[in-house]
């Protein structure tokens, strides 16, 4: 996937997964009632957090992961019609 945004520092750009249309049983879920996803994938990812003596620590991220993240984690943007959230690499809970 091609898109031109660059996170900085220690941030990711995560697609989120799509949101379940119906439960495991059948049941339909009305888009009122949908939940927002906890994971996605990673799309584009920073050059890493620098510490205050200068030193760059790498991401254990990179493009292509499936992570695991907060309910509330990061900030929604739209870019090409499609919704993405940029967050810190410390909102990540896993890599699955």
């Amino acid at each position: 996937m091609d898109v031109n945004v660059k996170p900085l520092a220690d941030r990711v750009l995560v697609k989120p997964a799509a949101a379940e249309e119906k439960t495991k049983s059948g049941i339909i879920i009305p888009d009122t009632a949908k939940e927002k996803p906890m994971q996605g994938e990673i799309i584009a990812v920073g050059q890493g957090k620098l510490t205050e003596d200068g030193k760059l620590i790498a991401m254990q991220v990179k493009v292509g992961d499936t992570v695991l993240y907060g309910k509330y984690s990061g900030t929604e943007i739209t870019l090409d019609e499609n919704e993405y959230l940029i967050m810190r690499e410390s909102d990540i809970f896993a890599i699955i």
